[in-house]
């Protein structure tokens, strides 16, 4: 037997299939039951008239559990009032397996924790499959936006020798008594190799980040979009960011309209990122714009989430925040030539309060200055030694970004807490299932 998915049932409007499924909810009203099915690509709503079936089939239909698994065949039948454009008029069911004891996920409300310790089963649930469904639409337009404009996908290690960044948020592995390794924080310096051969590529995997942090923008285990290009300099790394988040956004907004309505999302709010044109600030405008919203900040501090909230929401779009300070910044981004104290580097913040989306900065390609700064930030030598010879043969400007997957989808989605937006999350307080 074949099966048709939800998702294309509006194709066989007045056609007899069989969809594969589950139940989500059971109805009854007299001599009518409704049936709430999913299979994994939506949701729909299949009618069964006592009297247009047989008794057995009603019968079995008033006796569905939630979860039940089924597979069900009757006419597709256009409804304006149903989010697919359609309903199903059943003729027959078979039942495939009925839950062993009771599903413990009801339509009534449950608390956060609760859902966690049950994500394996809440995945099933609308919120987190059309969550999941921009997920994918994201990490797909991701590759095609790369791909698209010539890039190689290049795989980083996850196993690091040093940090990236800095050495107080690593998680240490012991390697069988003889070393130490460290979970990546970031694919960006294994990317400068692969640019350097390749030209134009891009790292995606998972990132870990050893934060004792419990706020809504944190994870330990996250995934990160990495490109690296070389002869491509500053201006034009902060183009390619904002040409990547408005090719994103008219993406999900053309592919997962359905999901946006389910979660009750205000695409209004996203549009004019889909547009371009970001608003672009050097830190010290923005030392100006955070100082008139009564923020004031010493030249060369870091900016914190109530920053990038106010920074936020003073614009429609993402705002580009660029030319940093260099003491706040990473030890390989490049100086401006006519001012050391600053570097060429940008932080892209999201409207709504989601805070940094974005990091990026043209790298240092001088052998010299490079090293002098892997001295100065106490870095050990030896283990950045391969990455010094990266300036030895054949050095050129080059220039890279990293954009976190699960702040921009939850910026996209609307929802509160990174751990809505990834199947599994893991958290200082959450490590199942």
């Amino acid at each position: 037997m074949s099966f048709i998915a939800i998702e294309e049932l509006n194709k066989h409007i007045g056609e007899t299939v069989a969809v594969a499924g589950w139940v989500t909810r059971v109805r009854r009203s007299g001599k009518i039951a409704f049936l709430q099915l999913r299979d994994g690509t939506g949701f729909i709503q299949g009618v069964l008239v006592r009297s247009e079936v047989s008794e057995e089939v009603f019968d079995l239909a008033k006796g569905l559990s939630q979860e039940s698994s089924l597979i069900v065949s009757g006419e597709v039948r256009a409804d304006d009032r149903s989010p697919s454009g359609v309903e199903l008029s059943v003729q027959d069911l078979q039942l495939v397996a009925a839950p062993t004891e009771e599903y413990p996920i009801t339509p009534k409300e449950h608390g956060v924790d609760f859902l966690m310790e049950r994500r394996h089963l809440y995945l099933r649930h609308k919120t987190p499959w059309a969550v999941m469904r921009i997920r994918d639409e994201l990490e797909r337009a991701l590759h095609d936006f790369f791909t698209e404009r010539g890039f190689v996908r290049f795989d980083a290690p996850l196993f690091m020798p040093t940090a990236v960044e800095g050495t107080t948020n690593l998680f240490e592995i012991n390697l069988f008594d003889e070393d130490e390794a460290y979970l990546s924080q970031s694919g960006q310096l294994y990317a400068e190799a692969g640019a350097l051969a390749l030209g134009k590529v891009y790292t995606f995997g998972p990132t870990f980040r050893a934060e004792k942090s419990k706020t809504r923008k944190h994870l330990l285990e996250f995934w990160m979009i990495e490109p690296e290009v070389a002869y491509l300099e500053h201006e034009g790394n902060m183009q390619l960011q904002e040409e990547m988040l408005s090719y994103l956004l008219g993406r999900v907004l053309e592919e997962r309209k359905i999901e946006l309505d389910m979660l009750n999302r205000d695409t209004s709010k996203l549009e004019p990122t889909a547009n371009g044109d970001f608003p672009r600030l050097s830190y010290d405008e923005a030392l100006k714009l955070l100082a008139k919203k009564g923020e004031v900040l010493e030249w060369g501090d870091d900016f914190g989430a109530p920053h990038e909230t106010i920074l936020g929401e003073a614009f429609d779009r993402p705002v580009m925040i660029h030319s940093w300070p260099t003491q706040t910044k990473a030890f390989y981004m490049q100086p401006f030539d006519d001012d050391p104290s600053r570097v060429k580097c940008n932080d892209v913040i999201a409207p709504e309060g989601y805070g940094e989306l974005i990091g990026g900065s043209q790298r240092i390609h001088d052998y010299e200055l490079l090293k002098s700064r892997i001295e100065e930030h106490n870095l050990p030598l030896e283990a950045f030694a391969w990455y010094l010879d990266l300036r030895k043969y054949g050095s050129v400007p080059h220039s890279g970004y990293g954009m976190g997957l699960e702040r921009t989808l939850a910026w996209i989605t609307g929802l509160s807490h990174l751990r809505e937006v990834i199947p599994f999350p893991r958290m200082l307080t959450r490590m199942y299932p």
